[in-house]
């Protein structure tokens, strides 16, 4: 489907449109030029990036992909052994913060990249209570937490991380959350069905465009995905096609997985 069949992000008086782009770049190892025209034709407001720079001048590499692309470094890379965090201007960062979880002798290190994020309200006016924490209501903006995440390839390991990132966005204690990332698992493996089975799968439940995702050169499986919290509205989520300005050979030639897009409606929350 092309892009034009997604909505654009938009803020209403009931609620705000937000775009989520999940992508694994394999460390920029590839054409970057590539890589940043599929982030921009995307449009997105949040792009939750696996294998994101994790060694040698990685901060460099993540201020170039932030500057090409339009948006805004927020968190991750190193800090968090490779997700990383972007965010348009659209996006007000409340907070954020990266966690390096239990390392596995003779694993890869895994970690979660997290933001708390607001949409729709000013970027200073926003009300607090007792809490300490801004109030939805009042047109004061949306809140939304945000965790991008890349399981292991141990399918133990992999299962237990499922759990963590679900403990993990219990914790945020937001009124909405979604989990974006690659998963290494697909659709009827335990770890995804463990993440499925407390949060929606986006392409399940309102799918768009098309479903596999690795590799770009023959997509067969769908182990990336978006997961949203209830009181989302998931609007259209898939891989893009038809994005403006991208070829399928940049598709190809980004990384060696295909990117996850969706649109996200965010109702407001009135305030207790």
């Amino acid at each position: 489907m092309p892009l034009a069949d997604l909505p654009g992000s938009t803020t209403g008086p009931d609620a705000a449109v937000v775009r989520v782009l999940s992508y694994n770049i394999r460390s920029m190892r590839d054409d970057r030029e590539a890589l940043a025209r599929v982030i921009r034709a995307c449009a997105p407001d949040v792009v939750c990036v696996q294998e994101a720079p994790r060694f040698f001048r990685w901060r460099k590499a993540a201020a170039w992909l932030a500057r090409e692309t339009g948006l805004v470094y927020t968190t991750g890379g190193a800090t968090a052994a490779g997700p990383m965090i972007l965010t348009s201007l659209r996006a007000h960062v409340e907070r954020a913060e990266d966690t390096l979880l239990p390392r596995v002798p003779g694993l890869h290190r895994r970690g979660f990249a997290t933001a708390v994020l607001r949409f729709g309200g000013g970027h200073r006016d926003a009300p607090l209570r007792d809490t300490g924490r801004p109030e939805n209501g009042g047109g004061k903006g949306v809140r939304l937490g945000v965790v991008s995440c890349h399981l292991s390839l141990a399918a133990a390991e992999r299962y237990e991380q499922a759990g963590m990132l679900l403990d993990h966005l219990t914790a945020l204690d937001v009124p909405y959350a979604i989990a974006a990332g690659d998963i290494n698992d697909r659709p009827d493996g335990r770890a995804f069905r463990r993440i499925a089975g407390k949060l929606r799968d986006g392409w399940a439940t309102e799918p768009w465009g098309s479903e596999a995702t690795f590799s770009p050169k023959e997509p067969q499986q769908r182990i990336d995905g978006i997961f949203a919290s209830e009181g989302i509205e998931i609007i259209g989520c898939g891989v893009p096609a038809g994005l403006p300005g991208v070829t399928d050979a940049d598709l190809r030639a980004a990384t060696d997985h295909l990117p996850v897009l969706a649109a996200l409606r965010l109702p407001r929350v009135s305030p207790a």
